[in-house]
């Protein structure tokens, strides 16, 4: 079955690379201005020139103080994996801010033992922890799914770690959820929230969701007490306890390798031995074998793979050059992640055959063509410069 790509992400039909990196205009949301520079660029460029970080930090502060609890109860919920950014919030909010932190992790779909060593030293570290674990024969059943009729294996895992802090937040009577970055922001997409320290309850389902109804799963054989773990916590219980989602990188000026170097010291943080499939870079996203799945099926799907998110940021970050990002996103961009492929098929209960199938349904016209039998993209970043 073939998709309309430009009518379901409401995709601009012509394809356009960012002036100043290397993501497109098929990011879903992203904003281009008349220069032909992308909305994370500019947001970036307000970070470096008009942000007063010292007026930043003291509504941090003065946000800890409004939240601090005397009575030895958690006064701030922070998602954690394990990793470099998580881990990056909570250590800073408990030693720097001294706050009382609950960090709270959901199960990775299947998680890799680098990713466990890393969440295992976070721990060690010296954080109160709360694992949350689906029944895994139902996150099986919503991978599959997801990855036949949404193409993006990663749907049941978003629902659980987007939904599964607010459950946290209630249960423990805690106000404060406190994030990384905003990413609608930070790597392009909706701009409702870049001048805001926190994200509208209701944003959740229209940024991080597919829309699909509890009735579309019950079609699939997936019952509402199956998906129940996976849900939000009813509205008027999130209301009622008053919580509010914030994001650090508001607060602090967010740079991903730096978070890498902090935790490396101070978390126990290790990155991988070998570079992630699809990308250069070794210390991020690391505790799922799916991983590489979600990031591929968004190269297929918008022409933009794992690369091109990395070098996107770090040139942003000024960490490399435009010239150098288009060149790693040449190298990697379109790399198959063969490494845990057939733990995906056993995982999914799928054959490389309807794999293959499933992956061709995402490609839409606009981005890719056929030349002697093999799929191309129809524009690139480097393209102008062959």
């Amino acid at each position: 079955m073939k998709r309309d790509l430009i009518k379901q992400y409401n995709l601009p039909p012509r394809v356009e690379f960012c002036k100043k990196c290397t993501v497109s205009n098929q990011r879903p949301r992203i904003v281009f201005d008349e220069h032909g520079v992308c909305s994370a660029c500019n947001y970036a460029e307000f970070k470096r020139e008009k942000i007063d970080w010292n007026a930043r930090e003291s509504e941090l502060v003065a946000l800890c103080n409004k939240h601090r609890k005397s009575n030895g109860e958690y006064d701030v919920i922070v998602p954690c994996s394990g990793g470099k950014d998580g881990s990056f919030v909570a250590h800073q909010l408990k030693y720097k801010y001294g706050m009382n932190p609950l960090a709270v992790t959901w199960a990775p779909l299947k998680a890799t033992q680098i990713g466990r060593q890393n969440l295992d030293a976070f721990i060690a570290s010296g954080f109160n922890h709360i694992l949350g674990t689906p029944n895994p024969q139902v996150t099986k059943r919503l991978t599959h799914l997801s990855f036949k009729h949404l193409g993006d294996p990663f749907q049941p895992f978003i629902y659980g770690q987007t939904n599964f802090p607010l459950h946290m937040a209630v249960k423990n009577n805690v106000q404060l959820i406190m994030y990384g970055e905003n990413g609608e922001v930070e790597y392009g997409g909706d701009m409702k929230n870049a001048f805001h320290a926190t994200r509208d309850i209701k944003d959740h389902d229209r940024h991080y969701f597919s829309g699909l109804p509890p009735e579309f799963w019950a079609e699939h054989g997936v019952s509402l007490s199956d998906l129940f773990p996976f849900m939000a916590p009813k509205f008027e219980e999130i209301v009622n306890n008053q919580t509010e989602i914030h994001f650090l990188g508001y607060y602090k000026s967010w740079d991903p390798q730096e978070n890498y170097y902090y935790c490396h010291e101070h978390t126990g943080f290790t990155s991988n031995t070998e570079r992630s499939e699809g990308t250069y870079s070794k210390y991020a996203s690391l505790d799922d074998k799916i991983d590489g799945f979600h990031y591929y099926l968004s190269y297929i799907k918008f022409g933009i793979g794992r690369t091109t998110s990395d070098t996107a940021h770090e040139i942003r970050d000024g960490k490399i050059t435009r010239d150098e990002g288009v060149a790693l996103v040449k190298r990697y961009d379109h790399e198959f992640p063969r490494k845990y492929y057939e733990e995906f098929l056993d995982f999914c209960s799928i054959t490389d055959e309807e794999v293959h199938e499933v992956i061709n349904s995402w490609r839409s016209d606009h981005i890719w063509r056929q030349e002697n039998g093999e799929w191309k993209l129809r524009h690139a970043a480097w393209m102008d410069r062959e």
